[in-house]
């Protein structure tokens, strides 16, 4: 795909216009309620911005991916809800689609992409670690999965209309026996719990699921059986990285906006920090980490694109790398503000919180380094 660049130039100026004002608004009333407010999605829906990286044939904007990170760095200098809820549709739509027949497309990826329909991607459980070490499973009778098991940290599994869940045939070990199902938010036999408050990305509902012989048809499964991990890994988590590599970027370009706009203006013993060494090489080191974990993110983002087979691998090597940058950045932007940076009423204090998140959204650094170690030194074993 390709891009008129005045229209994306366009585009650009108003998502920026959108985060440095509204978004600042929207900000602050998610922080008060610990809530998103549904006019926030309407308002993303209603502005395109949900749709961005979907195919035009599908009623997106058709942006080509290295693209649409330019846009999600600047949604991710915004709240970390509404960052998330950009990043979410905007990609999930690939898991689904990449397996989907005809008739799948139009029941679930169309009315995805439209922001008519939310869909939860739901991998993570809380009694297994991560992959094809997942306990939820399936057992099948005639035209219908009873699925069973838990899942937890499901990002808008509360408020979502569909979960698109991974699960394995009961009795398999292993990726050969899972399968991707969409269950629908209202099927019988499931509990949803919201989770607890978050230390940062306020507002973003998780849920935990509980699955007790919950019927699915098995119209809903996408792809074969022995698929499931296809479509979780290749549609939905390597450019989803890559993505939270971006993500990383685009707050710690807002933690060190914050932090150079401190330094000029907070006034020490008659001299501004900027004019203090300490602080200048502190900046100028944020500097360089940013810049360096933008330009390997869009690296990794054009070999996904370009089908390059290491493209995992290189995910995990943006991600590793952008939330590295991302803790120092944040620290330091933190410590040039001093104390009062640690107050509430200073807004690199959210920055630092939502932060932390980002070791783990998509895989802690350790699954990370393991994807890296795999693809340096092959099987081992």
């Amino acid at each position: 795909m390709t891009t008129d660049e005045s229209r994306f130039e366009v585009l650009r100026e108003e998502v920026e216009a959108f985060v440095r004002g509204p978004g600042e608004q929207y900000a602050a009333q998610i922080e008060q309620t610990r809530a998103v407010p549904d006019r926030l999605f309407g308002d993303l829906r209603d502005r395109g911005y949900l749709r961005l990286a979907a195919p035009a044939e599908y009623g997106g904007l058709g942006l080509p991916f290295v693209r649409y990170l330019e846009l999600l760095e600047l949604f991710s200098m915004s709240h970390a809800s509404l960052r998330m809820i950009v990043h979410v549709c905007n990609g999930v739509w690939r898991s689904m689609d990449q397996f989907a027949t005809d008739e799948q497309r139009k029941k679930f990826v169309l009315p995805q992409v439209a922001g008519d329909a939310r869909v939860a991607f739901t991998l993570t459980e809380p009694t297994a670690g991560t992959g094809a070490d997942m306990r939820c499973s399936v057992v099948r009778e005639g035209d219908t999965y009873l699925l069973s098991g838990e899942k937890h940290l499901i990002t808008f599994g509360v408020s979502c209309d569909w979960w698109l869940t991974f699960a394995r045939l009961h009795g398999t070990a292993g990726k050969d026996g899972t399968v991707a199902l969409m269950v629908d938010r209202q099927a019988p036999g499931v509990t949803v719990e919201p989770m607890p408050d978050t230390m940062g990305v306020r507002g973003t509902d998780h849920a935990r699921l509980v699955f007790d012989r919950t019927p699915v048809p098995v119209a809903h499964r996408l792809g074969e059986e022995g698929q499931g991990l296809e479509v979780a890994l290749g549609g939905f988590l390597t450019p989803s990285r890559i993505a939270v590599a971006m993500t990383c970027v685009g707050l710690a370009r807002r933690a060190q906006e914050l932090a150079v706009a401190h330094a000029r203006v907070r006034r020490t013993f008659g001299k501004p920090l900027a004019a203090r060494q300490a602080v200048a090489f502190a900046l100028a080191e944020n500097a360089a980490d940013l810049e360096a974990a933008r330009q390997l993110t869009l690296f990794a983002a054009g070999r996904w694109e370009s089908g390059d087979p290491r493209a995992g691998a290189l995910s995990s090597m943006a991600k590793l790398t952008a939330v590295d940058m991302l803790t120092r950045v944040t620290d330091k932007a933190l410590q040039v503000h001093g104390g009062i940076g640690y107050w509430e009423s200073s807004p690199i204090e959210r920055v630092y919180r939502d932060a932390r998140a980002q070791r783990f959204e998509e895989g802690t650094n350790e699954i990370q380094k393991t994807v890296i170690a795999r693809d340096v030194l092959g099987d081992v074993r």
